[in-house]
């Protein structure tokens, strides 16, 4: 049997290789030019005031968005509490007790489909049935619409991160005479931690920076959020706003904005990481 010359498998790895280093150092050069535009326009416009005041009218210099801030993280806060659970559970579910039944089958079409789905059509679908109805505007309904975002993703990762763990310690917990809900969430959620946190900041950092939900969901607010039941002030729709303005300084405010996001998901990310750092 004649054999086959090794150099054009040693090519072609060679050449796999290349382009997948190269397309990964794109990537890296993308993200830090972005970093670096979001950081030279954003950190200028970061002040006292800014954190701590309500926007200025329009062409009137100063002001800040400490009440789009607030709203931010109130709705963002509301949303992780109510779709984080639900996501979690579902994972649970699909990867624990599941296992080759036909509503599993549904449930996980569903998720897929879920994730799939444009932010634009969650917030219309939430517009339909929450704001329609009261006739005005709320920060509930946009953190439901952002929990509805959260909640495949974090249902969609905790599955695969809870399939990763090696049935021997499945099997090694139910030997012991541990019930299945107590080894899933005593060894289970212990040995998948990192992956599972990883899962929850994917989810909150692709709605924190969302703005077409809210669009239709809380709208906007110049005013500090005294409570979640009519339009609220947030982050992306004022980026909106006042990138979109002819007036310099909300162009300013809205480039700080785009830092503050990028900075708040960057520190969550770092400090989960730390967390879930085994230690040794």
């Amino acid at each position: 049997m004649r054999r086959r010359p090794s150099w054009p498998r040693k090519v072609t790895d060679a050449l796999v290789k290349t382009l997948a280093a190269l397309s990964a150092a794109l990537g890296i050069v993308a993200l830090g030019w972005i970093l670096f535009i979001i950081l030279r326009h954003g950190a200028s416009a970061l002040n006292w005031e800014f954190l701590t005041s309500l926007p200025s009218p329009p062409g009137v210099e100063g002001g800040g968005l400490a009440n789009a801030m607030i709203g931010t993280a109130l709705m963002t806060l509301l949303a992780c509490a109510l779709g984080v659970p639900i996501g979690l559970m579902a994972g649970v579910y699909l990867a624990e007790f599941g296992r080759g039944n036909r509503f599993a089958m549904l449930v996980r079409f569903l998720v897929n489909v879920m994730m799939g789905i444009p932010s634009i059509i969650v917030g219309l679908f939430v517009y339909t049935i929450m704001v329609r109805p009261v006739g005005h505007f709320s920060g509930w309904a946009g953190a439901v619409s952002l929990a509805l975002l959260i909640t495949p993703v974090v249902a969609r990762t905790t599955e695969d991160m809870l399939a990763l763990v090696p049935n021997a310690l499945r099997e090694s917990a139910l030997a012991l005479g541990a019930p299945h809900w107590r080894s899933t969430i005593q060894i289970l959620f212990r040995a998948a931690k990192a992956g599972l946190l990883t899962g929850v900041l994917l989810a909150v950092a692709r709605v924190s920076g969302e703005t077409a939900p809210l669009l239709f969901t809380a709208l906007n607010s110049p005013y500090w959020p005294q409570s979640l039941n009519g339009p609220t002030a947030n982050l992306t729709v004022t980026i909106f706003n006042y990138a979109m303005s002819p007036y310099p300084n909300w162009q300013q405010a809205a480039w700080g904005a785009s830092f503050l996001i990028t900075a708040g998901v960057l520190v969550l990310t770092i400090v989960s990481r730390a967390l879930a750092r085994e230690k040794k």
